[in-house]
């Protein structure tokens, strides 16, 4: 689990999170950068897109997470369970009302899609983006295949992957591809 200590900011969880991604790597000095993130990553990815899409790259999306019609609840369940307790006992200021509220705001307030932007938003995106597709609850196929058919500058990779290790490692060459295909130039002195 991570180690946050920073304020939980209800009214914008995502955007926190992503200031947070940004703020990193403008201490590190890193303008232009590929990003790659699995399950909540996914949302994360078209987050930093939004805030900061001249910054990106590239994106590979591992697994990620969406919205599921048919478990629209998964995220809220999954983290007053399992995130929400242990941040309470290590942080008395924060409460579990508190982490209802933020939960509520980062994924029942935005139940649709990727949670992050829109479809149209997807749609007009230049970005190139590598989608590896899940088929669970929480990482649904059909919301990880929209994207990738929404997206202009998209590539998919095998499904299943996660099946068996020569698929695995199918998969990880093809991100390792991907990445090395739209590297950052490094600006020369």
């Amino acid at each position: 689990m991570g180690q946050s200590s920073g304020p939980l900011e209800i009214d914008r969880p995502w955007d926190a999170y992503s200031d947070d991604q940004l703020g990193l790597m403008d201490h590190l000095g890193i303008e232009e950068f590929l990003v790659m993130g699995f399950c909540i990553g996914g949302p994360m990815i078209h987050n930093l897109l939004r805030l900061a899409p001249e910054r990106i790259v590239a994106a590979a999306l591992m697994q990620p997470s969406g919205f599921n019609p048919e478990a629209p609840d998964v995220f809220y369940q999954n983290n007053t369970s399992r995130w929400g307790p242990p941040l309470c006992e290590k942080r008395p200021e924060v409460t579990m009302d508190m982490v209802h509220d933020f939960l509520i705001s980062m994924y029942t307030d935005r139940a649709d899609f990727v949670f992050t932007v829109s479809r149209d938003f997807v749609r007009a995106l230049e970005t190139p983006l590598l989608i590896a597709p899940d088929n669970v609850p929480a990482h649904p196929y059909e919301c990880a295949m929209e994207v990738a058919s929404l997206a202009p500058n998209s590539e998919v990779t095998i499904f299943p992957w996660k099946d068996s290790q020569p698929h695995i490692d199918e998969v990880v060459s093809h991100a390792r591809r991907f990445l090395k295909t739209h590297e950052p130039v490094a600006a020369t002195a």
